[in-house]
């Protein structure tokens, strides 16, 4: 009787399969097992299906839970702005509050690269805390025109809870502070709508309020023709409030550096570093199926 040895073992992975029906795309992998005495090994042909979401997908609805989280960010950062108008007018404070929320949005734009980075080549939807949005990340590389067609509560909701449940407390505490209030309102504000500014800059122009085409082209919002870089192997451009810390970023290698440092100290490699097939890339056919009629 022939016996199958380990070292007979072999894993095969054939080129994806596409085919012109958007609701399914199917990759093979081939297991298979050998003996010295053959030379041509059996393949043993296992389908797995990774079909993008629909259009209408219930995962791209907002939820009455996501709207309240949204609800609550949002009174939260405009409380916290308020805090900072009436302490500047009880201190006769006006032109340092102003500096400090204009660094709230430089801020705010840097925080979002670091973040947008971190959640694009480390973790999956099992990491504790960021799990949800590092898988949101992931399906956004293959299928980018889900965050168009992604309600906006639905968007926002995981950095309006954060907003929540960081800033409440220290409006409570600072809430006489003109200079941090302005700071915190600003940076958090934006922090929690950079989501909506990314999906902005996936959109179409003639579909998009002409303010917003206007702050994309006057570089104060994340414009399209930036953001494109970073769906464009190698990624680059991680910042989602206006990218314009993405031109110091990656010239100063920073997040090479950081991906080094993390590799060094843990091990743990980038999806970055990955091959093609490493999930970071956009399928080649990847525009949005729709439901049967």
């Amino acid at each position: 009787m022939m016996s199958i040895l380990p070292q007979h073992l072999h894993l095969h992975r054939a080129a994806p399969i596409r085919h012109h029906n958007h609701h399914q795309r199917n990759h093979r992998v081939y297991c298979t097992a050998t003996n010295p005495s053959k030379t041509s090994p059996k393949l043993e042909k296992l389908v797995i299906n990774t079909a993008p979401p629909k259009t209408d997908d219930p995962s791209l609805k907002s939820t009455w839970g996501h709207r309240a989280w949204l609800a609550a960010g949002s009174t939260t950062v405009l409380l916290t702005l308020s805090n900072s108008i009436t302490a500047s007018i009880d201190s006769h404070m006006w032109v340092e509050p102003i500096l400090s929320g204009v660094t709230g949005y430089f801020f705010s734009d840097l925080a979002t690269g670091i973040y947008h980075w971190g959640i694009d080549n480390y973790g999956d939807e099992s990491t504790p805390l960021i799990g949800k949005q590092a898988g949101m990340a992931l399906g956004h590389h293959k299928w980018p025109w889900t965050i168009v067609k992604r309600e906006v509560a639905n968007n926002l909701h995981a950095l309006a809870g954060g907003v929540t449940v960081i800033l409440l407390p220290i409006n409570l505490i600072y809430h006489d502070r003109p200079l941090a209030m302005a700071f915190l309102g600003v940076a958090s504000g934006c922090i929690m709508l950079s989501q909506q500014f990314h999906a902005w800059a996936h959109g179409t122009k003639s579909k998009l309020p002409p303010v917003v085409v206007a702050l994309q082209d006057a570089g104060i919002l994340l414009s399209p023709s930036h953001h494109a870089g970073h769906h464009t192997p190698p990624c680059k451009n991680y910042c989602i409030v206006s990218g314009i810390w993405d031109g110091f970023l990656d010239k100063h290698r920073v997040y090479e550096g950081l991906e080094m440092a993390v590799f060094e100290k843990f091990g743990v490699r980038p999806r970055s570093w990955g091959e093609v097939n490493s999930g970071m890339v956009e399928e080649m056919d990847a525009s949005p199926p729709t439901s049967p009629p």
